[in-house]
């Protein structure tokens, strides 16, 4: 590791306090030299840090940069974090890495995406300095069909987290959107490449994108009515995305370590905004009126079509209808 790297590791481990230029220079075995032109380098990139003679050095309490740093103090699960100022697409970026024998656990996260990804081929709306925009790697020993469950224990995991940090109340959208006030601040994207000869994934990236304050300029026309954030405001947000980030990890983990017990179904279930509701069903370029009436341990929606037959999705895209 860098001596920059190091040198924001202790930094972010004691945020709001300061340490001396002589400790960190001790415990790295560097110069006080090599320690001065570390500070100046995190200040380049933003970092807010206060300099103090016979102090030392202090990273403010407001400063709210992402870094592995930031993140791994708060998180118990052993994963292996890179996080970016911008990507093309985080699960992107993962697939590449994953192609190149990346470990299971690896987590690529981004400030910002230029090309983010959703469900059905659509853009991901994602500017910086207002989400978080995370993939993670998994190397499961699972059948396609059921990589749905990584989607929905990763939409049960988001829910918690982000009631964790604030005081919303998050529901689910069946199958991968997590809804604030019946709009949307979360989608997720499972990908996956499959083995035909053992039936089973190879490997699965789950992207997860999160409005976590409003963007400066708004959110597009085309969405502004649909989509909302946890936070109005960065200074609500500040000091809130690393634990966010970890809280969401930490959850998704604990389903994953135990992926055949289904534990989180029932919370699952409990948080669909869905159900008993009027919805359309949408069929690539058709539009299919129905009721949303159950979903069941597998994840499956049941629906009531207009000529009374029933229906069972496994995957596929719903809104709810606006009469």
């Amino acid at each position: 590791m860098s001596v920059k790297n190091e040198v924001l590791r202790q930094l972010e481990h004691n945020k709001g306090r300061y340490i001396s230029g002589g400790q960190l220079a001790g415990d790295l075995g560097v110069s006080r030299n090599s320690i001065w032109k570390a500070i100046k380098s995190l200040e380049k990139s933003g970092y807010q840090i206060s300099a103090v003679p016979n102090r030392g050095y202090c990273l403010a309490e407001e400063s709210d940069i992402l870094s592995p740093f930031s993140i791994y103090q708060h998180l118990k699960n052993k994963l292996d974090i890179h996080v970016y100022p911008i990507v093309s697409s985080t699960n992107t970026v993962l697939k590449e890495m994953a192609e190149q024998g990346a470990a299971e656990g690896t987590v690529v996260i981004a400030e910002e995406q230029n090309a983010g990804k959703g469900r059905m081929g659509k853009s991901f709306y994602s500017p910086s300095k207002s989400g978080i925009y995370m993939s993670i790697l998994l190397r499961p020993t699972i059948s396609a069909e059921e990589s749905l469950f990584l989607t929905t224990s990763a939409a049960v995991a988001t829910a918690k987290a982000i009631e964790d940090v604030s005081d919303k109340i998050a529901q689910i959208k069946w199958v991968n959107d997590v809804y604030i006030d019946n709009k949307k601040v979360c989608g997720i994207l499972t990908e996956g490449v499959f083995n035909i000869e053992t039936n089973h994934l190879d490997y699965a990236i789950v992207g997860i994108g999160i409005n976590v304050c409003f963007p400066e300029d708004s959110f597009p026309k085309e969405i502004e009515n649909i989509a909302t954030a946890i936070f109005e405001n960065p200074t609500d947000a500040a000091n809130k995305r690393s634990i966010l980030i970890a809280r969401l990890l930490d959850y998704f983990m604990e389903y994953y370590k135990d992926f055949h017990s289904k534990k989180y179904v029932k919370e699952y279930i409990n948080r669909s905004m869905i159900l008993g509701k009027e919805i359309n069903i949408v069929d690539k370029d058709k539009i299919i009126p129905a009721t949303a009436v159950e979903i069941d341990k597998k994840c499956r929606l049941k629906v009531k079509l207009k000529d009374g037959s029933y229906k069972w999705l496994s995957s596929g895209e719903v809104s709810i209808r606006i009469n």
